[in-house]
């Protein structure tokens, strides 16, 4: 197999180097099983995967799509005698259109990239996961990406307005438009965003864009706990305001940050929420106004609004840099619930009892706006018992987001490490639905197996 894809793709492109197979071998969800692949491919062109996915399908080898390998629930875990199929290096932005608000690009675009790129221009990509930065277009479509404006402006879904992927039986096709509008024939489009590589694999995206937003109002709070923070969303939730921004962030994440980067943030409060507003002028002032009161009626210690882009953005940046800070403690285990809004307070006091019962340490950041919570739970290094707690803990948050009517994962996928929260979520009939799915498009089985649903397995 080794022989024939080396023979069908350019010199360089199929490395076997123990190191470089290490490097690709699992993404951020440390906890997830991974094994070591045949080989990794570093694709340049639509063509040269499909070249690899032909390879493999005539020799039943599995393929483990991955982009910059930050994801956090082990969806780009490569398989034992498969192929990581990386898409790193197409990273060409081939059209912004203004007139149509739309762009065109490779999987392999960082989401940063297409931001500045697209603001060259007068325009915006909402989607903003914390990890962007560094994660691509092509692994936020695998996942579905939300982030931080997905409050107001929703997720990747949102605005993947089509695709070009290779199928499972080896074909490059494109699915989608490039048109405000269209219903033509089922989504195929809309099932391929946050198929997690399962599916096909995905060689050009065209996505949606909107004007350049509004400056914004920033309203920070300071509260003693997670049950006042949670009134507070819940309270914004009912008051009709759509925040464009509404994050929290505890005093155990806080101070992960300053112990890194020393911004002098977790000496006044056990939990910050931090409102923002992109609402024009007077609108935008009411709507600061309505969250703050919903923050002093909760019971927040500490309100202040603020228009200083500067002074906000500070702010923001201590919640981008949660997830790499807490790293730094020890293993985490990364937790990605949403829940109905109102449910929120009522999550927030499970996950602080989860903590206690499970004698584990629960970091809580949280797109909070819309109900998607990150609990990342750290332990100690070398403590095998401590990540037995932790793993119990963690099965605990998924059933009790479930019980109140949530998902076990808003934005971070299933992968390897949510296939039980998954079917427990789902019942028997539409897990059956998601396995005739695979079933359809994948027939031999060789797009990230055990990923998603585990009973999914290669066939020769």
């Amino acid at each position: 197999m080794l022989k024939e894809l080396r023979h069908a793709l350019p010199t360089g492109r199929v490395l076997t180097d123990p190191d470089v197979l290490a490097a690709y071998a699992h993404d951020e969800a440390v906890w997830a099983p991974s094994e070591l692949p045949l080989a990794v491919v570093r694709a340049h062109t639509a063509e040269e995967i499909q070249q690899t996915v032909r390879v493999c399908l005539r020799h039943g080898t599995p393929i483990v799509p991955r982009g910059a390998g930050t994801g956090l629930s082990g969806g780009a875990n490569a398989v034992a005698g498969g192929i990581v199929l990386s898409t790193e290096r197409m990273t060409a932005i081939r059209e912004i259109n203004t007139a149509e608000r739309l762009a065109v690009v490779e999987p392999g675009v960082v989401n940063e990239t297409l931001r500045t790129a697209c603001a060259e221009h007068g325009l915006w990509y909402p989607p903003d996961p914390a990890s962007a930065p560094w994660s691509t277009i092509g692994g936020n479509v695998a996942t579905n990406a939300g982030g931080l404006c997905c409050v107001k402006y929703g997720v990747t879904r949102d605005y993947v307005l089509a695709l070009e992927i290779v199928t499972g039986t080896g074909e490059l096709v494109r699915l989608g438009r490039r048109t405000a509008k269209g219903v033509a024939g089922y989504d195929l489009t809309g099932l391929m965003v946050g198929s997690e590589g399962t599916l096909g694999v995905v060689t050009e995206i065209t996505v949606r864009l909107r004007g350049a937003r509004a400056s914004e109002r920033t309203v920070a709070g300071y509260f003693a706990g997670l049950s006042d923070a949670g009134d507070a969303i819940a309270a914004i939730g009912a008051s009709g305001v759509v925040p464009s921004a509404l994050e929290l962030i505890d005093r155990h994440t806080l101070a992960a940050v300053d112990a890194w980067k020393n911004m002098g943030l977790s000496a006044e409060a056990e939990v910050v929420l931090l409102g923002r507003t992109d609402a024009p002028g007077e609108a935008g002032e009411h709507e600061a106004e309505i969250m703050s009161h919903c923050f002093t009626a909760a019971g927040a210690t500490w309100v202040a609004t603020s228009s200083d882009a500067e002074e906000s953005e500070a702010l923001f940046a201590a919640r981008r840099l949660a997830y790499p800070a807490l790293e730094r403690l020890g293993p985490v285990l990364t937790e990605d619930v949403c829940v109905p809004i109102a449910a929120v307070p009522e999550m927030l006091r499970r996950i602080e009892g989860i903590g206690t019962r499970h004698e584990v340490r629960i970091a809580n950041v949280a797109h909070a706006g819309d109900g998607n919570l990150h609990p990342v739970l750290v332990v100690p290094a070398d403590d095998p018992a401590a990540r037995v707690r932790a793993q119990a803990a963690f099965e605990e948050i998924l059933n009790e987001a479930i019980a109140l009517g949530g998902t076990v994962t808003g934005e971070h996928g299933v992968g390897l490490l949510k296939r039980g929260g998954l079917s427990r979520e789902l019942s028997a009939p539409v897990l059956a639905m998601h396995a005739a799915v695979k079933q359809a498009l994948d027939p031999r089985g060789i797009f990230n197996p055990g990923k998603v649903i585990a009973s999914c397995a290669p066939r020769s």
